[in-house]
């Protein structure tokens, strides 16, 4: 491996000499810069893959095909409903068995459904995954993660994520901040020899490292790869869910041993009678679809945010977004553009050469940020400066600066930044600064300084009475096209918007101003909060702006919200956003953002598009209104089931419906409903309580439908003796309208399709009854008009009764 080294160890030995303090400046001569570096050669990366020495642990953002036909496949449900299948296989007909297929059927949908979600994510996984630039035959290539082998040289800018572990060979000015792995928030400096680990990023400064672990042997690749795992599991909604079947399990199993032991000595001189019967009631019991709907809920949201190019990273991340109630957006790069312009530079002490200065501060920054962008953009480099000093910029200092030896022999160190950090209170340069930024303009600082970069970094409470303004750099920002329309679909659904960002309060309540955001007139200085937890919570509550807002304190202002009861949901493209999307509830990123935020948010936005966010809370709220409508359904199944096998055992007489009754009454009450339903469309913002609301809906209609059932069966029993295909058929008509009540309520609010829904169920289980051979196949004929008569009352109050229940329902969660 070749490098052009010279002058590494001096380097070394200077920048120790600063006293290793974090943000010390780095003395620029004799400090190698990544451009000389050769790195390795593209025979010698060939060899390693031979090798493999490769970083070659992939980011899984799904589960493999093989995982998900077994987890949809090889279920607790499946597996009952299984034995129950080859039983009634065993004395037959085939009818009795429909139930079979039609989980197997479900079955199939779930895995081509999670199947179509995993070639999303992998697609957009592989667009929205960190490409660490290498040099390699002295170029600078991007690779992807994987890409890289031992030995590798790899460049480190502001924002980078350390993809592998390794020794750093050269550094301007580096920080890593490794509070993702240590918990330490504070950066630390890295100097030429120093370890840098996988997991961390870069907060501040360039430099170069020599990749030495890779692969599963880094240091937070096992890490990495869980977090990014496509997980069905670890929420709110799947852990409702599994409490409610826990609950469902302790109720079968003693229902269903009960209606086991009656079946067969109320039939027992029909074997198969009794075992079909017995079946028939057991197999109701099961929730078989409702886990596969979730699932499937979840799967179908995934495809549908990726074709608008939102990238999933933890999959309950679209139910999270769903109970989002609050807001946190940083300004740059979300309410307005990355890119910038320079709008005018205003002298303050004539006769420097302020355009020169510019320009060598610009062509000084190897990796400038959007600020300093603009400024190389507009102003070129000088001949002749040479950096003998670099003080990159760091959201913590909100300042960079350097020391030039320019043509002249002249040495100045320069500072560019925040006129308030590098100013004292009550300057009058200030007011000239804030007149700008009130309207909504960026406004930096260009100032000499009259102490040593290395020393105002050690002490950055000395930049106040060192730095001499020079000049001030007026930059436009440009407002995002979209950013209106989406603050107001925020405040359309109830969530409040806070703006949190580390630019001037005045500039930034004039771009929440333009908005029409409100409380954009009354911007706070973040500089200004309380450190009190309870009295930042208090703050922030009150006010929508804030400006001068460090990462630090962009955390605690998440955790704040967080301890008033709110779901956070924060979005942002810098590093200095790193640790609030960490903490919030919900992080998501900007796709152009830092490989950092991309990292640590739950879900990136690919194509940098805010208008995305609304696409995506919509998407959750979907997902999760639907899934508890579908629920609803279920667990009535569930609990009238149950009920009903009590109500045969008390009364010791035959259960009153086959297995192909219950096939046909679920198929057309839920299964079908249901597919539909948890697919829709869907605004309502997500409530906590999810199994309470579903068992104050289920368990009273559940209870109604075996009550019109069996009163119904109780009285078809009377009437036609022993004839228990016509008592099954009379037990069936009230079971099935009453079903379709509930089912019609839980469909609410109507829409066209939703009423055809309804109807069609309906007029297929019509079409059932009039029909000769379906008659003859579900064995289902209604005889007389009494018994009939009495099926359709008892329904009637039921459904009548289930309505009042369901008001009582609503009534409870508006006002819960």
């Amino acid at each position: 491996m070749k490098r052009r080294l010279e002058g590494l160890e001096g380097a070394g030995s200077e920048a120790t000499g600063v006293g290793g303090a974090v943000g010390a400046a780095v003395p620029a001569q004799g400090v190698p810069r990544t451009g000389e570096i050769v790195g390795l050669t593209t025979a010698e990366v060939a060899e390693r893959v031979a090798d493999g020495r490769v970083n070659d642990v992939p980011a899984q953002s799904s589960r493999s095909i093989g995982e998900i036909v077994r987890a949809n496949l090889f279920t607790r449900i499946n597996a009952i409903i299984g034995v129950l299948f080859g039983i009634v296989m065993v004395v037959g007909p085939v009818q009795d068995g429909l139930f079979g297929g039609v989980i197997l059927a479900n079955t199939m949908i779930g895995i081509i459904q999670e199947v179509r979600a995993k070639r999303t994510l992998d697609q957009l996984a592989i667009v929205g995954e960190s490409r660490p630039r290498v040099r390699r035959d002295g170029k600078r290539v991007t690779i992807g993660s994987s890409e890289v082998v031992i030995d590798d040289t790899i460049e480190l800018g502001q924002g980078d994520k350390v993809v592998v572990d390794g020794t750093v060979i050269a550094a301007d000015g580096l920080e890593i901040d490794e509070s993702l792995l240590t918990g330490e928030a504070d950066p630390v400096l890295k100097l030429p020899g120093d370890t840098v680990m996988s997991g961390s990023f870069v907060v501040a400064g360039t430099g170069a490292f020599t990749a030495t672990r890779v692969g599963r042997e880094a240091y937070a690749s096992q890490l990495a790869d869980e977090a990014r795992r496509f997980t069905l599991v670890n929420s709110e909604l799947r852990n409702g869910i599994d409490r409610i079947l826990k609950f469902v399990t302790f109720a079968i199993v003693p229902a269903g041993i009960a209606l086991i032991i009656t079946q067969l000595m109320v039939n027992d001189d029909d074997v198969p009678e009794a075992i079909r019967r017995m079946v028939g009631g057991l197999v109701p019991m099961v929730p078989e679809g409702l886990v596969l709907l979730t699932s499937l809920a979840f799967a179908v949201g995934v495809v549908r945010l990726g074709k608008r190019k939102a990238l999933v990273q933890e999959l309950p991340a679209i139910e999270g977004l769903a109970r989002v109630d609050v807001v946190c957006l940083d300004k740059t790069g979300t309410l307005t553009e990355t890119a910038m312009d320079v709008d005018r530079v205003i002298r303050l002490e004539p006769g420097l050469p302020v355009e020169e200065v510019l320009g060598a501060l610009g062509a000084a920054d190897e990796r400038p940020n959007a600020s300093m962008q603009a400024i190389v953009d507009s102003h070129p480099a000088p001949e002749g400066w040479e950096r003998r000093a670099n003080a990159p910029f760091s959201s913590a200092r909100r300042w960079s600066g350097a020391t030039f030896l320019r043509p002249s022999g002249e040495e100045d160190s320069w500072l560019l930044g925040a006129p308030d950090t590098m100013l004292p209170a009550g300057h009058p340069v200030l007011a000239t600064a804030d007149s700008h930024g009130s309207l909504g303009l960026r406004v930096l600082l260009l100032a000499r300084s009259s102490r040593p970069l290395g020393a105002l970094q050690d002490d950055p409470s000395a930049v106040p009475g060192s730095a001499v303004p020079c000049a001030l750099v007026v930059i436009r920002q440009r407002i995002r096209e979209e950013a209106p329309a989406t603050l107001r679909y925020f405040a359309e659904q109830g969530v409040a918007v806070k703006v949190i960002s580390g630019d001037n309060a005045l500039s930034v309540g004039a771009v929440a101003r333009s908005l029409n955001l409100p409380g954009a007139d009354d911007p706070v200085d973040a500089r200004d909060l309380p450190d009190d937890p309870k009295a930042l919570a208090d703050a922030v509550e009150k006010h929508s702006v804030f400006g001068r807002v460090g990462p630090q304190q962009k955390r605690d202002m998440v955790l704040a919200l967080q301890s008033r009861g709110h779901t956070v949901a924060m979005t942002g493209d810098g590093v200095n956003d790193v640790l609030a999307l960490k903490d919030a509830d919900i992080g998501v990123a900007m796709g152009a953002g830092s490989p950092a935020t991309r990292a640590v948010a739950q879900i990136v936005l690919l194509d940098n598009s805010f208008a995305s966010l609304p696409s995506v809370v919509a998407e959750g709220r979907r997902v999760i209104g639907n899934i508890e409508r579908v629920t609803n359904l279920f667990l009535t199944k569930t609990m009238y089931s149950v009920l009903m096998a009590l109500v045969v055992v008390i009364a010791q007489v035959p259960y009153p419906f086959l297995p192909r009754h219950i096939t046909l009454i679920g198929s057309l009450t839920i299964g079908i409903p249901a597919f539909f339903l948890a697919l829709a469309p869907n605004s309502e913002r997500a409530r906590p309580h999810f199994v309470g609301r579903v068992l104050w809906f289920a368990v009273p209609a559940g209870a109604l439908a075996a009550l019109a059932t069996s009163v119904s069966y109780m009285y078809a029993r009377s009437v036609y003796a022993d004839d228990l295909d016509a008592e099954t058929s009379a037990a069936t008509l009230t079971l099935f309208l009453t079903a379709l009540w509930a089912l019609a309520i839980v469909a609410r609010p109507y829409t066209w399709w939703r009423v055809l829904l309804v109807l069609t169920m309906a007029t297929s289980f019509a079409v059932v009854l009039v029909v000769p051979y379906l008659q003859e196949f579900f064995q289902l004929e209604l005889i007389g008009t009494s018994a009939p008569g009495a099926a359709v009352a008892a329904a009637a109050v039921a459904g009548l009764v289930l309505e009042f229940v369901w008001a009582r329902s609503r009534r409870r969660l508006i006002d819960g």
